[in-house]
């Protein structure tokens, strides 16, 4: 028979109740939610109190389906909160579909009581549509980046697995939401009660806000060269200005010959491949999740000419561009 475990019945704060208002998405992705809450139900059977409550609702306030396909019952609309209230947006995919006028208003008029709202997964795109984001630190699922960085310059977009910047959260999705909860615990109620927490939900490497949610690129690409991963860093952060492979190789102290070799022994294409493929998968992101035209994708991704960008993603991609886009406004419709 399992033993009951640990708990802080002590809890200095234990009178200090917060509630949450779980906002669901339409296409929300399951485990952000999902993480999110449970770590709440943990922390009241940790701490020994109901120290943290919850309501789940919704658009229409009826039912919701996540991307998984599970429809899950809605405890109401979007109603007025209270002022102590925290609101977190759990998005998914197509969070450009799901983020409706409606939301955006009611966002607003909870936004002006002063309220603590965060956005779980893609969630932080519906926050900054409704301007909750501008002048704000914020993060957002590293597939979401290109096109999100691009629709709101406003935003100090970071790639942090969660943000915290005054009384606005962002989380990169995923297991972030745990983290960005035992933050919140920690700061709520104690990091011993964050810590029980963490061990019930077995989480042995608590990130912080300083934590990049992407892995590393030696482990990417699986490669452990530093010179190699110097010049993909550089390539990744120089798309719509790409960089000659000469300035390149000369910037890490070789020869372009020695990075010719470099790439074609680990990575079995040549730089400028490389670099190409960069290129057009941030131009593919930016058309499938943004209204931006395809010449103006193409500014962005470093081609100068519509033309010559059409020919390299179609030798890619075996599409068009503006196939492309046609494509995904046969797929929401």
């Amino acid at each position: 028979m399992q033993s009951h475990p640990e708990t802080l019945t002590d809890l200095p704060t234990a009178d200090k109740h917060r509630r949450f208002a779980f906002v669901l998405l339409d296409n929300f992705t399951l485990l952000c939610f999902s993480a999110a809450m449970e770590s709440l139900r943990i922390a009241n059977r940790m701490a020994g109190a109901d120290v943290y409550s919850w309501t789940v609702i919704g658009e229409g306030g009826e039912t919701v389906s996540c991307s998984a396909g599970a429809s899950f019952n809605l405890d109401g609309d979007l109603s007025e909160l209270q002022r102590d209230d925290t609101i977190l947006l759990c998005g998914g995919i197509d969070v450009q579909k799901a983020t409706s006028k409606k939301l955006m208003a009611w966002l607003r008029r909870e936004a002006r009581k002063g309220i603590t709202i965060g956005g779980l997964c893609t969630a932080a795109y519906s926050m900054a549509c409704a301007g909750l984001l501008d002048g704000k630190r914020a993060t957002i699922h590293w597939e979401n980046s290109d096109s999100f960085a691009e629709e709101f310059p406003d935003v100090d977009l970071t790639k942090s697995v969660f943000v915290i910047d005054g009384n606005r959260m962002t989380t990169a999705g995923g297991t972030s939401s745990v983290d960005l909860m035992l933050k919140i615990i920690a700061e709520d109620h104690g990091e011993d009660l964050a810590s029980l927490v963490a061990d019930q939900l077995i989480y042995s490497s608590i990130r912080t806000d300083q934590d990049t949610q992407r892995l590393s690129i030696p482990t990417r690409i699986g490669v452990r060269h530093p010179k190699l991963s110097q010049v993909i860093q550089m390539m990744e952060n120089n798309i719509e200005e790409p960089i000659s492979p000469s300035v390149l190789a000369e910037d890490v102290g070789m020869s372009t010959r020695q990075l010719e070799r470099l790439f074609r022994r680990y990575l079995n294409r040549s730089p400028k491949r490389y670099y190409m493929e960069l290129r057009l998968q941030k131009a593919r992101n930016l058309l499938m999740q943004t209204d931006m035209s395809v010449i103006n994708v193409a500014l962005a991704c470093g081609f100068a000419s519509p033309s010559h960008f059409s020919k390299c993603y179609r030798t890619h991609y075996d599409t068009t561009p503006y196939r492309e886009r046609g494509a995904k406004g046969a797929r929401a419709s």
